[in-house]
């Protein structure tokens, strides 16, 4: 019984906060949607530890050692085939009825939420470096650095990668996290569902800036967000592959704003540095297949030494 008021001290408690953050403040669909399946997992599962820790107790308090029965001795059983089909499918029960709800959530996780199906999605490209976030809005033709304005209410679709070591990009109040690996794009669908300001941060530890890769997501009305479009594209300094390869260096950074976008010579979803051109990508196809054929040869080569040595081996034995 103490056991079982331990398991469940932590639940209890937090029950009574009346203050919530991050996970347990969902402020879009994809959090909500995301701290329900979070919720009902964690009561169903309590509710298998409320029962078996009950049946513990019962068959330890039942069954306990009392002069009256200290001369009992049970029965030889050799087994009992219907309580093995029992204690067997239990535990797939619990494993299936946890699956199906997952499953769906994960397939729901990689769509457009269903109460913003209607509102036409922005798209912009978060590339994370050592220790910075680099946000690129391709349809406003706008640059951030560590901070992200997005319209309330509006599905945006996050194409992760990274222009360094792996991270992870996290907004917690908006959803859950996904990596950022180099040479690779992951998609990640988020909403706002109100005006607001959401910290995320980096989930992968990746070095010792890790603690600083930080950064806030801005939620505005679509009039403020407009609105700061236009004054980042009047203002702002247009961005140069200078600026970019400085920013790629290690260390962290304050805040920036830039006019035009680093996607100019990056393709997101290819490693940082690489031309837009298709020339460059096909003499790089042309380059790999070249490195392929030169590797066949060599092992080929590798394979005809190794016989000839293996032979000149038993020469020598004879």
């Amino acid at each position: 019984m103490i056991s079982l008021l331990a398991l469940l001290s932590p639940a209890l408690l937090l029950g009574g906060c009346d203050v919530k953050s991050g996970v347990l403040n969902p402020q879009g669909p994809v959090a909500r949607l995301q701290l329900d399946l979070i919720s009902w997992s964690t009561y169903f599962m309590l509710g298998i530890v409320v029962v078996m820790f009950s049946l513990f107790t019962f068959i330890v308090w039942k069954y306990r050692a009392t002069p009256e029965n200290e001369g009992y001795q049970p029965p030889d059983v050799h087994g009992n085939l219907l309580l093995e089909i029992i204690w067997t499918i239990i535990p797939v029960i619990v494993i299936v009825v946890i699956t199906i709800p997952t499953i769906k959530s994960i397939y729901q996780l990689e769509e457009i939420p269903k109460e913003y199906k209607h509102v036409k999605p922005i798209t912009i490209n978060v590339t994370s470096a050592e220790w910075k976030w680099i946000f690129s809005y391709p349809e406003q033709g706008i640059e951030t650095v560590n901070y992200v304005n997005i319209p309330e209410g509006t599905p945006i679709k996050f194409q992760l990668t990274s222009a360094g070591t792996m991270g992870s990009f996290w907004v917690p109040e908006l959803g859950g996290q996904k990596y950022t690996m180099p040479g690779h794009n992951m998609e990640l669908i988020l909403a706002a569902d109100n005006p607001g300001s959401y910290l995320g941060r980096n989930a992968n530890f990746n070095g010792e800036g890790f603690s600083q890769m930080t950064f806030e997501v801005l939620s505005q009305t679509h009039k403020d967000f407009d609105k700061w479009v236009k004054d980042v594209k009047k203002t702002a300094p247009e961005i140069t592959k200078k600026d970019y390869d400085t920013i790629l260096k290690h260390g962290s950074v304050g805040r920036m704003t830039f006019n035009g976008t680093h996607l100019k010579w990056v393709k997101p979803s290819h490693h940082h540095g690489e031309k837009t051109d298709v020339k460059s990508d096909k003499k790089q196809e042309e380059h790999s297949h070249h490195d392929m054929e030169n590797m066949d040869h060599m092992n080929m080569d590798d394979m005809e030494h190794m016989d000839g040595m293996e032979h000149e081996g038993h020469s020598n034995h004879h």
